[in-house]
């Protein structure tokens, strides 16, 4: 079924080049103008979504080739877009930038993937026409894909856009529709994996109100809604989701997730599709909530633990409830951060703050990645969740390692790596009673075995 979608691909010749700070301020600008569009990332990030998702007032959802299959991403992008006034994808490191020399998996794949025209975000320092020839060459090494317009970065000044604007009209068929200036300061705050999580910036909207600002003025808004509207209709399927269970209310589970500036990366689909199979979501705050609500199971995703690790540790109430709870066979599911949080102790900075301890690991906080990248898992060992011989896909990225983990008869490492670091010699998902805790994410989409396995998982725990 075709369907009429505008949309663009926001992308850039590196990581860093100006493409989330372009996304952010159109989706703000364009919301606020009436427009309801749908911002997408391409990849398995977490922090970019969360700025996304507050400019635009709306989810922010991942379009990702690796984690599930091509018509899973074009459906999911055909059935988040209906009923909206359009779509914005923001890209990742490079517009050909992918797993290999091929480019596998790239911005530029995604964009022809869905018909979609790219608005090229592009750092001009320390360079004139040097700008016109990579353009031009970029328009020449892939004449299937459509570069609608581009945006001039971190110029210097009124002389340095004129040559460049030139030499791109002189040189190529490219059209300039905006020009940025460079800024004196960082308008948003960064660290280790990139940005700062907006639920830990101080004051997101003034911040994305300066960007929205500098974009107004430094890009032609109506160009690019034009390069939206002029993409050719797509042909996919619309419902990824399929329709929604029908049980009762006495039937259904109650998934507690952890949410909060220390816990912030979930998947919005992950979510919607528990929610789908039956569950009902309840919120949990691990910085201020004193016991664990009534639930069947636990889910804690990944965030940074070590930089609200003092809270953490000082709410002795919650760690005490998640261990107790834990022990006596509560289903608890944790990716990354949730996984350090289940640990014994998280050191950072020089100093080493005590956790839940439902797992003996002890973790420390490096200065460099530690894993990062795509996993493939294999399950080799019985566990409540999945079942042996299964391969799943998913990815890691965290700075963390473990420096201790306890040898007990009731601990097992479940996920063979056959791509990725994992927790340690090749191996990821520790299992503990009926806890699951690993480095990897997954994305239900991609993973709809991970749903089956939290609903199953949880009704056997409410029928015990």
């Amino acid at each position: 079924m075709k369907y009429s979608i505008p949309r663009v691909v926001v992308a850039g010749l590196k990581g860093g080049s100006g493409k989330t700070t372009l996304s952010l301020g159109l989706l703000s600008l364009l919301n606020r103008s009436g427009r309801k569009i749908v911002p997408f990332k391409k990849g398995p990030d977490y922090i970019d979504p969360g700025w996304l998702a507050r400019a635009s007032g709306r989810p922010c959802y991942n379009l990702d080739a690796f984690l599930f299959p091509g018509e899973v991403v074009a459906a999911s992008f055909v059935s988040h877009s209906m009923g909206h006034d359009g779509a914005l994808v923001e890209g990742n490191r490079g517009l050909f930038d992918g797993m290999d020399e091929r480019g596998t998996f790239s911005t530029a794949r995604l964009a022809k993937s869905i018909s979609a025209p790219v608005l090229l975000a592009v750092d001009c320092t320390k360079a004139t026409t040097t700008i016109a020839a990579i353009i031009r060459g970029i328009t020449a090494f892939d004449r299937d894909l459509v570069i609608g317009g581009v945006v001039l970065n971190q110029l210097a000044g009124d002389r340095h856009e004129q040559v460049i604007r030139r030499a791109v009209e002189m040189y190529t068929d490219a059209r300039v529709v905006g020009a940025i200036r460079r800024q004196g300061r960082l308008i948003m705050g960064e660290r280790h994996l990139g940005l700062i999580p907006h639920q830990e910036a101080v004051d997101v909207d003034t911040v994305i109100k300066d960007i929205s600002d500098l974009i107004e003025k430094s890009v032609d808004v109506s160009a690019v809604v034009d390069m939206m509207d002029s993409a050719p209709s797509l042909d996919a399927e619309q419902n990824i989701y399929g329709a929604k269970a029908g049980i009762p209310e006495d039937e259904k589970v109650r998934v507690g997730v952890i949410k909060d500036a220390a816990f912030q990366f979930y998947y919005p689909e992950n979510l919607n599709l528990l929610e789908l199979e039956g569950a009902d979501i309840v919120e949990i705050n691990a910085l201020m909530d004193g016991l664990l609500p009534d639930i069947d199971i636990l889910y804690i995703g990944g965030g940074f633990p070590e930089t609200q690790a003092d809270i953490l540790s000082g709410n002795t109430s919650l760690l005490d409830s998640i261990k107790h709870n834990a022990d006596n066979g509560l289903p608890v599911y944790a990716e990354c951060g949730g996984l350090m949080y289940l640990g014994e102790s998280i050191e950072f900075g020089g100093k080493v703050y005590g956790m839940s301890g439902v797992l003996p690991i002890k973790f420390i906080v490096e200065e460099k990645p530690v894993a990062h990248g795509y996993t493939i898992v294999e399950v080799r060992k019985d566990n409540p969740y999945f079942e042996a011989g299964l391969e799943l896909r998913g990815h890691e990225f965290h700075y963390s390692r473990i420096t201790e983990l306890g040898n007990r008869e009731d601990l097992k490492l479940v996920f063979k790596m056959k791509r990725g670091g994992g927790i340690r010699n090749g191996y990821d998902g520790v299992v503990y009673k009926n806890v699951f805790a690993t480095y990897t994410h997954l994305h239900a989409l991609g993973s709809p075995e991970w749903v089956k396995a939290m609903i199953n998982v949880a009704i056997s725990y409410k029928n015990q």
